[in-house]
C-alpha cells in the first residue's frame, strides 16, 4: 500500500500537467483521464490515462508532451495501486518521452519502483539521474544509500521468524494491529473486508472503505472471527483507520478519512469513550488549522495526555512528519501540535508511531536508509522525558523490501505489525497483519571431568548433576569414555538449558575428590550459545610430586646444577594457591638402607622441612598442611615394562608390564649384578608425595597447628637394620 493509501490523504505531492499548459485540441478520453486522476480515482484511472495515451496520434512537441503527461499519470495510477511492475513500465515511457525535463520526479518514483522490484542496480542510475536534476532533494541520498546497504540487511539478518496471521486476514487490505486491553486479549485492526458499514469501492485503492474491526483471543491462545467495532458512529460511510487506547483501556483514538466526492478534505483523529460494553459516539479533535490537511496515526500514552500522531501540515520536514499535542485537563483541550523535530523526522514520511514496552517509539518511515519503502524504526527514549533519538532500523526479516509499519509488541520477543510483502492473503503486495516472534535461544551444555593432577586425563563414569538455581530443578548423567557428557534437547524437544537462568554444576565419583562447583548463568546471553565446562577431580591417591632431594642424613634441599628441589615445593604451592580450600598431607619416605626407627625420624623431619619452606617462605596457611613421616614402610608401586623400564604411571597398553612393590629384598636382587638399578629403585623409594586431605578447608574452623609442628627431631645414634 502507497503512503497516500495509508493516510487515504488528497494531497499530491508532485507536478502535473495542467489543461493550461496544452494549447492543442485535447481527445474527449485525455479529459476524463484528467478528471480520474485530479480526483484520485486511481483504481479505475490507470486504465483510461492508459487508453488516453493510446489515443493521442498527432505528431509534434505539443503531441509528445500530453502524450508523456498520461504516461507519468498511467503510472502514478498503478504506484497508487501497489501495481510496482507496470508502473515502472509506464514510468520508462514517460522518461523516453523527456518527461523528466518537466519533472524529475519522474526518475525517482521509477527508482523506487526499481528498489521495490528488486533491481537495485537499475534502480541505482534513476536515483542518480534525479539526484543531478534536483541535488538539494535529500530522499535521492537516502535512495542511494539503501541500494548500497541492501545485501547488509540480509547479511546481518536477525532470528526473527515472521509468519502471517491467517486467522486475521482476508483477500483484501487488513493493517494496523492494536490491542485494545491490558491482557493484550484483544487486537483490533483496521480492514476492507466485506460486511463493512460501506460497501462501496474506494476509487484510490480499488477496496472497500475500510472500517474497524476486532478479534478476541480464544482460551488456546488464537484469535478468532474478527467482528466490527460496537460502538455508536465508530464505523461509518468514511474510512476508519489506525487506533489506539490509554492505559485503561476505556479511551480509544482512531483515524477517520472523509470520502465526500471532489471535496478536498484531509483526515482526522477521533475520540470515543467506553459506554458499558461498546463504544460511545466519538469527537473530533481539533488538531488543524484547514480542512485539506490530513493528521492520523495515534498514539497516546498510558495516561491518555500525550499524543503522537503524522500530519503533512505546513512547516514541516518533508512528506509527513510525526507531531505531539498535550492534553489540559483545565481547559478541556488538547495544545497547537508541535513538530517533534529532526531527531525522527526527514524529507520522507514518518508514520504510524507506536510504544514499546519500555517507552521507546516505534514508527515508520521512508526517509532514512532501509529495505525499501517504508521500514519501522525504534527511537530510544530519553530517560523520563516525553523525547525520543537515535532511531534505528530493525533490519531484516522484520523489514522487507515493501511496505513494512504499525508494529506492536507483545514482549521484547514477540508482536504484530502490517508488512504487504509476499505472501501476504491472496494478491502480493497486499497488507496483511504479521507476527514476529525472536525463537528461543538454543544453549547446549558439554561437561568434560578431569583428573587435575594426571596430565588432565579424562574421567569417565563420574556423575554429573545439574540444578538450577531458581526453581532447584536437577537432572543428571554419567560421563562416557572420553570423560564427557552433552545435553542440548529433552525427548519433547524443550531444551535442558533455558534464557535467562543460572545453574551449579557439581561432579561425584568413587575414589575421587571433586575440586570445586561450578556455576553459568544464560542472563544476558542473547545469542546461541555451546557452554562447555571442565570440572577437575583428584584421584584419592598420592599426588607424585617432583623430585625433592637431601644430603645424605639430613632434611636440608639439595639445590646444585644437578637439582634444584625447591621447584618441587613450588609446584604444591602453585597447586595449593589455585585451590585454596585445598588440605594436604606432604609425607616423605626413605629407602630401605638403614635402622626403621632411624629412617623414620629422618622421614618426618623431611616432611616437616617442605611445611616449614611453604608456611615461612611462601606464606601458605600452617592449617593447609599436614607433615607425615613414613620412613621405609610404604615401598613405592612402580610398573615394568617389556623393555626393562621402570615407570611411576600405569601405562595405557598393560601387555606384558608387571606390577612391582619396591620391597628390600626385590632391590637386594640387583645389588651384585645391577649396581646401577640397585641405586636406582631405592632413589624411587626415597620420595615426597602429596595427598588430598580435604577440599573444604575452612581457616575458620581449622584448629590450630600443634606447638612443635616445626621442631626438627634428632637423629637416633643407632641407624643399623
Amino acid at each position: 500500500m502507497n503512503i497516500k493509501q495509508l493516510l487515504t490523504l488528497v494531497i499530491i505531492g508532485f507536478s502535473s500537467l495542467t489543461q493550461a499548459q496544452i494549447v492543442m485540441y485535447v481527445p474527449k478520453q485525455v479529459k476524463l483521464a484528467n478528471i480520474e486522476y485530479r480526483n484520485e480515482n486511481y483504481c479505475s484511472g490507470a486504465a483510461i490515462c492508459a487508453k488516453a495515451f493510446s489515443k493521442i496520434e498527432r505528431k509534434g512537441k505539443s503531441a509528445i508532451k500530453l502524450k508523456a503527461d498520461m504516461a507519468f499519470k498511467t503510472a502514478e495510477c498503478y504506484r497508487q495501486t501497489d501495481n510496482m511492475k507496470d508502473a515502472h513500465e509506464w514510468y520508462e515511457k514517460a522518461i523516453l518521452l523527456k518527461y523528466p525535463e518537466r519533472d524529475p520526479l519522474v526518475y525517482f518514483y521509477n527508482a523506487e519502483m526499481l528498489r521495490a522490484l528488486g533491481e537495485h542496480k537499475k534502480a541505482i542510475v534513476n536515483y542518480s539521474s534525479y539526484k543531478e536534476l534536483a541535488p538539494e532533494d535529500k530522499r535521492a541520498d537516502i535512495g542511494l544509500r539503501s541500494c548500497e546497504i541492501h545485501q547488509d540487511f540480509k547479511i546481518n539478518k536477525s532470528r526473527h521468524v515472521v509468519t502471517n496471521v491467517t486467522s486475521l486476514n482476508k483477500e483484501v487490505f487488513d493493517m494496523a494491529p492494536m490491542f485494545g486491553d491490558k491482557k493484550e486479549s484483544q487486537i483490533y485492526f483496521s480492514t476492507s473486508r466485506e460486511g463493512g458499514v460501506s460497501n462501496s469501492v474506494d476509487p484510490r485503492s480499488c477496496e472497500n472503505y475500510m472500517d474497524l474491526w476486532v478479534s478476541d483471543v480464544d482460551k488456546k491462545g488464537n484469535w478468532g472471527q474478527p467482528k466490527l467495532v460496537a460502538g455508536e458512529l465508530i464505523n461509518t460511510e468514511d474510512n476508519e483507520g489506525t487506533v489506539c487506547f490509554d492505559g485503561r483501556g476505556k479511551t480509544m483514538f482512531f483515524t477517520r478519512c472523509p470520502n465526500e466526492s471532489k471535496l478536498n478534505l484531509g483526515c482526522d483523529i477521533w475520540v470515543s469513550e467506553m459506554k458499558g460494553k461498546e463504544w460511545g459516539e466519538p469527537t473530533k479533535l481539533e488538531l488543524k488549522g484547514h480542512d485539506s490537511i490530513s493528521v492520523g496515526h495515534p498514539c497516546v500514552t498510558e495516561d491518555g495526555k500525550f499524543l503522537i500522531f503524522a500530519s503533512d501540515m505546513p512547516g514541516g520536514f518533508g512528506g509527513r512528519d510525526l507531531y505531539y499535542t498535550e492534553y489540559t485537563k483545565k481547559t478541556n483541550s488538547w495544545s497547537a501540535p508541535i513538530n517533534m523535530g529532526a531527531e525522527l523526522n526527514t524529507e520522507g514520511n514518518e508514520l504510524f508511531p507506536t510504544f514499546a514496552k519500555n517507552g521507546d517509539l516505534y514508527f515508520a518511515t521512508d526517509g532514512l536508509p532501509g529495505m525499501g519503502g517504508l521500514d519501522v524504526f525504534k527511537a530510544t527514549k530519553v530517560k523520563d522525558k516525553n523525547k525520543w533519538e537515535k532511531p534505528k532500523n530493525l533490519g531484516f526479516p522484520l523489514n522487507s523490501v515493501s511496505n513494512d509499519y504499525a508494529l506492536i509488541e507483545v514482549s521484547d520477543k514477540k508482536g504484530y505489525y502490517t508488512s504487504e510483502r509476499v505472501g501476504s492473503v491472496g494478491k502480493n503486495l497486499r497488507p496483511d497483519i504479521w507476527m514476529y516472534e525472536l525463537p528461543p535461544n538454543m544453549y547446549t551444555l558439554k561437561v568434560d571431568v578431569v583428573d587435575e593432577l594426571n596430565q588432565k586425563a579424562r574421567v569417565s563414569g563420574a556423575k554429573v548433576t545439574i540444578t538450577a538455581a531458581e526453581s532447584g530443578i536437577t537432572w543428571e548423567g554419567i560421563t562416557k569414555e572420553d570423560g564427557s557428557i552433552l545435553w542440548d534437547k529433552k525427548p519433547d524437544a524443550t531444551r535442558f538449558v533455558n534464557e535467562n537462568a543460572s545453574y551449579s554444576v557439581k561432579v561425584e565419583k568413587d575414589k575421587y575428590k571433586s575440586v570445586k562447583e561450578v556455576s553459568f548463568t544464560t542472563v544476558g546471553v542473547n545469542y546461541d550459545q555451546n557452554f562447555v565446562i571442565e570440572l577437575p577431580m583428584i584421584k584419592e591417591e598420592p599426588i607424585r610430586l617432583p623430585e625433592v632431594r637431601y644430603p645424605l642424613n639430613q632434611w636440608s634441599f639439595v639445590v646444585d646444577s644437578t637439582i634444584n628441589s625447591l621447584d618441587s615445593l613450588n609446584f604444591v604451592y602453585d597447586l595449593l594457591m589455585k585451590y585454596p580450600s585445598m588440605k594436604l598431607e606432604l609425607s616423605s619416605h626413605t629407602d630401605a638402607r638403614s635402622g626403621n626407627i632411624y629412617n623414620q625420624v629422618l622421614s618426618e623431619n623431611r616432611a616437616k622441612a617442605c611445611i616449614k619452606y611453604l608456611v615461612e617462605t611462601k606464606g601458605i596457611d600452617a592449617k593447609r598442611l599436614v607433615p607425615v613421616g613414613k620412613g621405609e614402610n610404604s615401598p613405592k608401586k612402580v610398573y615394568l615394562l617389556a623393555n626393562g623400564a621402570y615407570v611411576s604411571n600405569a601405562p595405557l597398553d598393560t601387555a606384558g608390564v608387571k606390577t612391582i612393590v619396591l620391597k628390600e629384598a626385590y632391590i637386594n636382587g640387583f645389588k651384585k649384578k645391577d649396581k646401577a638399578k640397585y641405586e636406582m629403585l631405592h632413589q624411587l623409594n626415597r620420595r615426597t608425595e602429596g595427598f588430598v586431605l580435604d577440599l573444604q578447608f575452612d581457616p575458620a574452623l581449622a584448629p590450630e597447628v600443634a606447638k612443635d609442628y616445626f621442631t626438627f627431631k634428632n637423629l637416633p645414634k643407632d641407624n643399623k637394620k
